[in-house]
């Protein structure tokens, strides 16, 4: 009696085994078949034997995958509790899961670039919250009937796997197809070891497309995504990052856009006061600050301020980052702000204040200088402290930048402080209140550009006076798409001329970067990230505010690298519609 139990359960365990093979092998079938969605916004490799390795690489990573997850989750069910029922229904849950799992992962790397992962976890939360706001009842029919599609055709071949499954078995397909994947894996691992060797890029240029496939380099991604050379790649050079693709005009303001600006009494504007400092300004100095002010006020804490030099004040003025620059800037054509400027007719001021002759003449030898319609340069702030001055001046943007020499002056930073209290105490005076904002401005030293600089938004507010913390991270690249938007009245989209948001409406993290001759720098929440030429990547903690070791961050790379590319991205999608 004992004999004949162990036989019979014996061959029901190995009736089930061989189900969940050929259970398997359908879906193998079916999660290619679904993988293909990974291929869409992939170009086609240039050599024969790049082609080769996608197809091979493909259908056998997949199939591996698949084949892995039965191995890992089914057979050992299959093992624990046998019964036949339980297995099938099992087995055809998992598979589901499996295969939404993936469309969902292809439709995550088509938009984002990288795979599901906890690090950009609310990069990807933000992206399926959007579609679902963009439409809920199609978001939510499309992901059922998904659902129930995959759900009825793991029933089917269940059930026909059960009820044929000798015949199955006597088969001979299914040997050839499982012995051509298991020779296009070999042959795609053998062509990924010559290709890293020989540094084949038509080949390693597709180590992220597939979900837990090889660890690309940081390099390899850069070049994809157009930042860097591939001749430069080839050749084992290192060069700064650059497009590989002509930069895109710098749009023109579309006044229609423009509405008259908002808030006017007796026929006068408000203003915008910019006031800035070469030294690094503290929390508390703003927060100090922020107590003066008598109507709506921002204190971003976590902002940040890469630049060295002319660098930070192309980030300023055109929001956009430093890879730009020289294709802009040969344009001629004027930042969005000052071109809104010109189309209602305010006046713009730049005036530098130093504590000696040598800095002033220095600081005026720069570009951006002709962006304003006039120049000043003080020695000191008298001239400028009292209210019924700084009340007086005509309606406009006027930037006040004091410049201070590299040995530092605490001359310089008293008379800031004292100015910005004048300037802050005079608007109590006014009717109409002005927009002010307050914050360094460059780098003095390389080990700065990974840390953040805080700065102050005061804006006008029929709100009672609240000190407010924004915990966003948030650049100098926000300060044009605010004041277009909030004083100017203007609606040009942000992304058709910045790569920064609206402050007074951002309400989400995001991740913020920015390049440099050396490379480029990456910010989210928590962490900042440096990755140079060779593709190393340098962390910087500021929670912990020190240097951190960590490893290659693939998806945050990728982020800032759709940052980057977002003013080059719309305006070519403006050219192809």
């Amino acid at each position: 009696m004992v004999s004949f139990d162990n036989k019979s359960y014996s061959k029901k365990l190995l009736h089930l085994i061989s189900w969940g093979h050929w259970f398997t092998f359908f879906n193998i079938l079916a999660a290619i078949g679904f993988s293909s969605f990974y291929l869409i916004n992939e170009s086609i490799p240039e050599t024969l034997l790049g082609q080769a390795y996608l197809f091979t690489t493909w259908v056998s990573h997949i199939a591996f995958l698949t084949f892995i997850s039965f191995v890992l989750l089914l057979f050992p069910l299959t093992l624990i509790f046998p019964h036949t029922k339980f297995i099938r229904t099992s087995g055809s849950i998992i598979f589901t899961v499996g295969l939404l799992l993936l469309v969902l992962d292809a439709f995550i790397y088509n938009r984002l670039g990288y795979h599901l992962n906890a690090s950009s976890s609310s990069q990807i939360i933000d992206l399926i919250t959007e579609q679902i706001n963009d439409n809920t009842t199609k978001f939510y029919l499309i992901s059922s009937v998904l659902a129930l599609v995959i759900l009825a055709f793991q029933l089917v071949i269940s059930n026909f796997a059960w009820k044929h499954l000798l015949q199955l078995q006597k088969t001979v397909f299914a040997r050839f197809v499982v012995l051509f994947l298991v020779m296009s894996f070999f042959f795609s691992h053998l062509s990924h070891i010559w290709a890293d060797a020989n540094l084949d890029y038509d080949i390693l240029q597709q180590d992220t497309m597939l979900p837990l496939s090889y660890p690309a380099t940081a390099k390899t991604l850069l070049t994809k995504y157009g930042l860097f050379n591939l001749n430069d790649y080839l050749e084992r050079k290192t060069s700064p990052l650059e497009f590989t693709s002509t930069i895109p005009d710098y749009p023109v303001l579309n006044t229609s856009q423009c509405k008259p600006m908002l808030g006017a009494i007796d026929n006068q504007q408000a203003s915008t006061f910019i006031v800035l400092i070469d030294d690094e300004l503290s929390v508390e100095q703003l927060q100090q600050l922020q107590q003066r002010s008598s109507t709506g006020s921002l204190l971003l804490e976590n902002h940040i301020d890469t630049g060295l030099n002319a660098d930070s004040w192309f980030n300023f003025f055109y929001s956009l980052p430093n890879i730009y620059q020289d294709g802009i800037l040969s344009q001629e054509q004027a930042p969005m702000l000052f071109q809104a400027l010109k189309h209602h007719k305010l006046d713009t001021t730049f005036t530098t204040i130093s504590a000696t002759k040598g800095d002033l003449k220095e600081a005026n030898q720069t570009w951006y200088k002709s962006l304003f319609n006039q120049h000043n340069s003080l020695e000191g702030i008298s001239t400028i402290l009292f209210a019924d001055n700084l009340n007086t001046i005509s309606a406009g943007l006027h930037v006040f930048y004091f410049s201070s020499s590299d040995k530092g002056n605490n001359q310089d930073n008293y008379n800031f402080e004292l100015f910005v209290d004048a300037l802050l105490l005079a608007q109590k005076q006014k009717q109409l209140k002005d927009y002010i904002w307050i914050s360094s401005i460059n780098n003095k030293h390389e080990d700065t550009r990974l840390s953040t600089k805080p700065a102050l938004l005061v804006y006008p507010s029929s709100q009672p006076a609240q000190l407010k913390e924004f915990t966003h991270l948030t650049s100098h690249m926000d300060l044009q798409p605010t004041l277009m938007k909030n004083w100017l009245n203007c609606f040009n989209t942000p992304k058709n001329y910045a790569a920064g948001h609206d402050l007074l409406t951002l309400k989400r993290d995001r991740v913020i970067a920015n390049t440099t001759a050396k490379g480029m720098m990456v910010f989210n929440k928590d962490k900042s990230v440096f990755v140079d030429q060779n593709g190393n990547f340098q962390s910087y903690s500021r929670q912990l505010e020190a240097p951190i070791t960590v490893n290659a961050d693939f998806p945050l790379l990728i982020d800032g690298v759709h940052y980057i590319k977002q003013f080059g991205n719309t305006a070519s999608s403006k050219l192809n519609d």
